[in-house]
């Protein structure tokens, strides 16, 4: 059979599958997305039969696409083998620690952003943050008489700034691969939108803790975990000097990959003269990564992190997803899925604002953060091509609107755990969550400005 270009309707056959089976999977059995998006690929791959595609070239697609995402699996790798080192070195756990002498009673909610901030930022990852510190600041919150909401919104606001800014973060790494760059270019180009929202969220917490904090502030959780980490830490502001490194290099667009391994391995000399790791704790640390056995369910659950092995999980769905949007992309159905939305958009801002409402819609309709970046980041990446827009636009847009309200949607995987731990619905912390649904705003208003909208360099 001759192939011939797919009609709308087929490739949104594919879409709609997925969509389908990710919904039943993550909603009715609490499944991980890995396999409903490899049955994805299947029923893309059907349709690219039917479409007049063989075998070959259909493989053909799915190599082309886990292709594009190796850069960043290798990162991902590395990045594994980083935080189990660092947290062996003591690196995390200074982080931690001094990241708390910032607490007082009367910027309770500033702090509260600012720790869970560092804490993210440390680890790469919000639901660590939120799961360990995030139950630590809510007890004091409570007892500061600050409404649970309005102290459960603060903390997720941190928690999912440094996620989202920490090149340690999965979803950090899964954004610039499914557009196209790298993740220290990523990074620097989220500063823009980022920051600015960064600013404004510090302003409305420190203008919301002297409404709120009025009240006795207790420190015996903190310092619970303060004495627990001195206890199996050797604490030091010199400990601070790899992440200090790892970002000097961020800013001196600096190879991500050299950079990363240069901080693991000022992280493994720093455990060896600092907590005396010998060789095997430090190689087992960033294979297995560091396990916590302090006493304290607190700091154990926090410290219990890391390795080559935890990043496998993002590692095989990045694989996965790829291969779903290889299929779409090199088959022609993400032309055809795409071709009556871009007929509508006019400017480059509103090509902007359609990719962030997107990955809201994914966020809502497949409930999963990971697929938000990466289902509407295979859709526009020819669109953004075509316009002459550089891939970090798209990237920064993945992020802008896919990794921080996926806490915000209640049935989605994100909103629910925040649920579990912190007790307080997505509905009720959701208006307090500053951060998560002022930066969207701000990155759309940057979009139809054309601020920081960069264009590709032609030479």
């Amino acid at each position: 059979m001759a192939k011939r270009k797919p009609y709308f309707y087929e490739a949104f056959i594919s879409i709609a599958g997925l969509i389908i089976i990710m919904g039943i999977s993550l909603v009715k059995f609490n499944a991980d997305p890995h396999i409903p998006m490899l049955l994805g690929s299947a029923i893309a791959g059907v349709v690219a039969v039917k479409v007049g595609y063989d075998w070959k070239y259909i493989e053909q697609g799915m190599i082309e696409g886990i292709t594009q995402a190796l850069q960043s699996i290798i990162i991902l790798t590395i990045i594994g083998v980083l935080i189990g080192v660092w947290i062996q070195a003591g690196v995390v756990p200074s982080m931690i620690y001094y990241g708390f002498n910032i607490l007082s009673p009367k910027i309770f909610l500033l702090g509260a952003l600012l720790i869970c901030s560092i804490t993210s930022l440390a680890t790469g990852t919000s639901w660590g943050t939120v799961g360990t510190v995030g139950i630590a600041l809510m007890g004091i919150g409570q007892g500061l008489g600050i409404p649970a909401p309005v102290a459960a919104g603060a903390i997720i606001s941190g928690a999912y700034f440094g996620d989202k800014m920490s090149p340690l973060s999965d979803t950090t790494n899964l954004a610039p691969a499914v557009a196209g760059t790298d993740v220290f270019t990523h990074v620097r180009h989220m500063l823009y939108t980022t920051g600015v929202t960064y600013v404004i969220v510090i302003i409305l917490y420190l203008v919301l803790g002297f409404k709120f904090g009025s009240g006795e502030m207790t420190f015996s959780t903190i310092n619970e975990i303060k004495e627990g980490l001195e206890a199996q830490f050797f604490i030091s502001p010199l400990l601070l000097i790899p992440p200090l490194v790892v970002i000097t290099c961020v800013a001196l667009k600096a190879p991500a990959i050299p950079s990363i391994t240069f901080g693991v391995i000022l992280g493994a000399v720093e455990a060896a003269i600092f907590q005396k790791a010998d060789l095997g704790m430090i190689i087992t640390a960033g294979y297995s990564g560091y396990v916590s056995e302090t006493g304290s369910q607190l700091i154990d659950e926090l410290l219990t992190a890391g390795g080559m092995t935890a990043m496998m999980y993002s590692v095989s769905l990045t694989i996965a997803a790829m291969m779903f949007g290889g299929i779409l992309e090199k088959t022609g159905q993400m032309e055809a899925l795409m071709k009556p939305v871009l007929k509508r958009l006019k400017s480059d801002g509103s090509l902007i604002a359609a990719t962030i409402a997107s990955c809201v819609a994914t966020n809502m309709m497949l409930p999963e953060q990971y697929i938000s970046i990466v289902v509407p980041g295979r859709m526009y990446a020819d669109a953004y091509r075509e316009r002459g827009l550089h891939p970090k636009n798209l990237s920064r847009a993945l992020e802008d609107g896919g990794t921080i309200t996926s806490v915000l949607v209640p049935w989605n995987t994100c909103g629910a755990f925040m649920k579990s731990i912190l007790g307080i619905s997505a509905v009720a912390y959701g208006p307090w969550a500053f951060l998560n649904y002022i930066n969207p705003i701000v990155s759309i208003i940057y979009g139809f400005t054309g601020f920081t909208i960069e264009k590709i360099d032609k030479t």
